[in-house]
Order: C-alpha cells, then sequence, then structure tokens
C-alpha cells in the first residue's frame, strides 16, 4: 500500500476522541501519517500524551463570518505547511471550512464523510434549500468522495447528483462488536453495585449531549410519569450540560429535573460499554440525527432501544423487533412504550437479543473501517477509477 500524509479536521477534540480514534488508529497501524486539526475543549493534551498529533484551531458550531475566516484561514495555512495526501473532514462547519481550505491549499485528494447532514425534513422550505443548496456546492466544487453514514442521506446525494455514483459511498456507523461492546453478567453486576442500584429495579439509560434538540425534555417528563404509576425505575443521564449552550431556558429547566434523586446524572463518561450493561432499556428521542452510534452501542449490548422516528434512527431501530419507534415530541407515546418495556422482561430480552444480531449484521465496525482504509489505499495509488 501507499503510505500517505493524512489530515483528519473536525469541529471538537470530543469528536476526535470519541468517533475518529479508531479510524486514525487504524491508518497509522496500516502506515500512514496522521494528523488531526480541531478545537480544543480540554481533551487535546490527553490526546497528544497518547501519541496523537493535533492541532488546535478554534470552530464555532455555526459559520460566524469572522470567526470561520479566522479558522479557514489557519486551516489553510496548516495544509500548505503540511503538504497532506488526503484530507478528510467530518462535523458540518468543520467540514465546510476544511474543504474550502483543502480547495485553496490545493490538496489532491479531499474527502468528506457526512455524519448526518446539516438540513432536515423538519426545516421551513426556505432554511432547507438554503443549507442543500450549501452542501451540493461544497460536494461538486471541493469533494472528491463523499462517505455517508445515513443511507437516506446516500440515497439522497444519488438522486440529487451530488457526485457521480462511483465517489460517493454508503458507509454506515459501527462499534467494536467483537471486542468492547460484549454482554457480560459479570460486568453488569459491577457496575449496578457500583450505581447503588438493587436488582429488581429497571433503568432507563440516555446518553448524549443535554439539549433541547436530543429530546432530554420530553424524556425527563415521560420518566415522570412512569416514576407515578411503577416505583422500581432509574433513569441514567449520561452528557454533559453546558452552560454555555444557546438555549438557557432548555438549561434552566433540566437543572431541575436532573435534582430528582431517581435520576443519576452522570455526566461525561468514558466506560459506556460497562453503563449501558448496568441499563435494561436504551433510549434516544433526538429530534435530528445522522447514525447514531449510542444505539449501535446500545443494540451491540442487547438493550430494547426506544427511539425516534428520525432518519438515521429508523435505520437502526427496526420497530416492534429490536425496539420501538415513536414520534418526535411526544412524551406520551414515550412514556407508554417505556411502560411496556419496563413491566416485559421477556420482550426486553426478545429486542435486545435481536437488536444484537442486528447490529453484528449491519453495525461492526471493522467492516466501516475497511472501506474507508480501501479507498484510502486506491486513492493513492491512483487506482480509485479502474
Amino acid at each position: 500500500m501507499g503510505m500517505g500524509k493524512i489530515l483528519q479536521i473536525c469541529g471538537v477534540d470530543e469528536t476526535a476522541d470519541k468517533l475518529l480514534r479508531p479510524l486514525v488508529m487504524r491508518l497509522k497501524q496500516e502506515g500512514h501519517e496522521v494528523h488531526i486539526a480541531c478545537a480544543d475543549t480540554g481533551r487535546v493534551d490527553r490526546l497528544r500524551a497518547e501519541g496523537f498529533e493535533v492541532f488546535t484551531i478554534p470552530m464555532k458550531r455555526s459559520l460566524a463570518p469572522i470567526s470561520s475566516g479566522k479558522s479557514l484561514w489557519k486551516l489553510f495555512r496548516l495544509m500548505r505547511r503540511e503538504k497532506y495526501d488526503i484530507v478528510h473532514v467530518h462535523t458540518p462547519v468543520a467540514a465546510a471550512l476544511g474543504r474550502v481550505a483543502a480547495k485553496m491549499a490545493g490538496i489532491k485528494h479531499i474527502v468528506y464523510t457526512a455524519h448526518g447532514f446539516y438540513f432536515h425534513d423538519d426545516m421551513g422550505r426556505v432554511p432547507y434549500y438554503f443549507w442543500f443548496t450549501i452542501e451540493k456546492w461544497l460536494a461538486r466544487h471541493t469533494t472528491d468522495y463523499i462517505l455517508l453514514q445515513s443511507k437516506e442521506d446516500y440515497e439522497l446525494c444519488l438522486r440529487e447528483r451530488f457526485l457521480p455514483e462511483e465517489e460517493t459511498f454508503h458507509l454506515s456507523n459501527g462499534v467494536d462488536i467483537e471486542g468492547t461492546f460484549r454482554p457480560s453478567k459479570k460486568v453488569r453486576d459491577t457496575m449496578r453495585d457500583s450505581l447503588h442500584l438493587q436488582e429488581e429495579e429497571r433503568v432507563i439509560c440516555f446518553i448524549g449531549r443535554l439539549v433541547k434538540e436530543k429530546g432530554i425534555l420530553e424524556l425527563l417528563e415521560a420518566f415522570k410519569q412512569v416514576k407515578q404509576v411503577r416505583k422500581n425505575v432509574k433513569l441514567l443521564v449520561i452528557g454533559s450540560l453546558s452552560q454555555s449552550e444557546r438555549d438557557q431556558d432548555t438549561y434552566r429547566m433540566l437543572q431541575n429535573h436532573l435534582r430528582d434523586p431517581d435520576v443519576l446524572a452522570l455526566g461525561y463518561r468514558n466506560d459506556i460499554h460497562q453503563l449501558l450493561e448496568a441499563a435494561d432499556i436504551f433510549v434516544l428521542p433526538s429530534y435530528r440525527e445522522g447514525l447514531p452510534r449510542s444505539i449501535i452501542e446500545a443494540m451491540a449490548m442487547e438493550k430494547a432501544v426506544v427511539a425516534t422516528d428520525i432518519r438515521g434512527c429508523r435505520e437502526e431501530v427496526i420497530d416492534g423487533k429490536t425496539g420501538y419507534l415513536v414520534p418526535k415530541g411526544d412524551s406520551n407515546v414515550l412514556r407508554d412504550r417505556l411502560l411496556r418495556l419496563v413491566d416485559d422482561a421477556a420482550l426486553r430480552s426478545s429486542f435486545g437479543k435481536e437488536g444484537r444480531r442486528f447490529a453484528e449484521q449491519y453495525f461492526n465496525e471493522r467492516k466501516v473501517l475497511d472501506l474507508q482504509v480501501e479507498l484510502f489505499r486506491k486513492t493513492l495509488e491512483g487506482e480509485a477509477h479502474d
């Protein structure tokens, strides 16, 4: 294989740490030199200590003219200095700035992984068309290959001719099915003991940023109603509550809800597979997703899943077989589905085992990494169109 110098760009170091780590490690194992460019939110020093080459480039979540211009210039200077063979971009704003900078810097090969387009069906017609047009323009003028995690996004790209079919790939998403994410009763017992959970208590688990668009308020409302009729329930909330979020009303409401003694707010954690093992039900009531990794992790750990019927989630959850799909923003239907699963151990077990089989077949991280490594190999050897 031809060895190359590759730059991975994402918005923040959390994405690099949690989502890009397996890919970066695999590429390094293959002999490539791999760098990361992202904003530092407190993890860069640790990543560097582990041997990752990380350049800090401040990047905001929205395209603000002044800050985006500064980020673009820093990315451009980095690329001109380091002379990368491939620039691989992730997350909406970082992907847009990274591709434009790469084009300006004369990078030969620009690859974009779309973890979930910014535009979605619940947007108004004008903002949807605006963001759709930007994505399509960036694809046609600044992108050599586009990798789509969501099959719906992949089909949209083909239908709307973002790029030719041979330059468009359905990547999917995956976790370490064969190693980290394997069910273990011993781990379950140990983790439940550490969380002071009783055997008879049914545990519902949520993983994600604690912001309105993740459906956390509907979940907390549904849980409150479940608690009124079932006393043996707990809610694990795994994720950070950031005071810097734009919606301060949501922040204050969350603070009040999280004071409930039956809600265990654990913050950011690295032991996700162990925490999922301690749970009985996983729930993700998001408004918008790409192809959420957390659902795959939960299915790999044989958990029944309740998620919203939106792009991404409905590719992962088979309604009535591996879990339930519920309408977005409907805490009453969410409550009813959670109650059903709290009460029915056999149903939870059936959903969990089917979910594990489904994850093994379609969401194996090794296969996702293989596709990317092979694309880079062909690209570097000049055989991508053969």
